[in-house]
């Protein structure tokens, strides 16, 4: 049987450390929370390579958890605080949402596929997480009955600015995510003043697009 713990410590030294996180909460959250748990059996082995792993269902929508590095990268860049209620956008399994979970008070996670969020509220369950709020719904939606959140986290990228997303951010709220919108995608981090939304880059990188977040078909840039 693999020995995940030793992997878990080798993922952060090799991977989120070298990748300038400093933030210790993070590297402690990292270490604690069990990455094998929200992959399949058969994908165990690989749940603490620097991948963008693969947990779809059956059907044709495919979900994935984001690359250990780049996770830990959004999550330093929004600077969680104890306080903060949480929206995290396509959750998958509920990773990065039990990461979250961590350093915030309440998270709200979303997932567009129904199968998905459920294995997410169970694993999530398993673990002994219950400041995370699982909700099925499409990703371009967010979840409005529990807005404004001081925080929205994408767990993937976007083809198109997400504005409804940015409403549900409160005053001086920031959503952070992977912005595919021209030829270079990056992290980029929006952050709300009255209407008015500003956003900044943060770092070049890429992820999968979250359904419902693509760019609409015969658009050419």
């Amino acid at each position: 049987m693999p020995d995940f713990s030793t992997a878990r410590r080798f993922m952060v030294d090799g991977q989120i450390r070298p990748s300038s996180v400093t933030d210790w909460r993070i590297i402690d959250a990292m270490r604690a929370v069990p990455r094998e748990a929200f992959v399949p059996d058969s994908q165990s082995e690989l749940a603490y390579l620097d991948l963008d792993l693969d947990v779809s269902g059956p059907g044709p929508v495919k979900r994935y958890l984001l690359q250990p590095a780049v996770t830990a990268r959004l999550l330093q860049s929004v600077n969680l605080q104890a306080s903060d209620r949480v929206l995290v956008v396509g959750c998958a399994t509920g990773y990065l949402a039990a990461l979250a979970a961590r350093m915030a008070d309440l998270v709200v996670a979303t997932e567009c596929e129904p199968s998905i969020a459920a294995e997410a509220s169970q694993i999530l369950g398993r673990l002994g997480v219950t400041n995370v709020r699982v909700h099925q719904a499409p990703s371009g939606e967010g979840y409005a009955a529990s807005a404004p959140y001081d925080v929205i986290i994408l767990n993937g990228a976007t083809e198109i600015v997400p504005l409804q997303l940015y409403q549900q951010l409160r005053e001086a709220g920031r959503l952070i995510g992977v912005f595919a919108l021209g030829r270079t995608p990056r992290a980029e981090i929006v952050t709300r003043s009255d209407d008015d939304f500003g956003s900044r880059p943060l770092f070049d990188t890429s992820a999968p697009v979250l359904p419902g977040l693509e760019r609409p078909k015969g658009f050419v840039f």
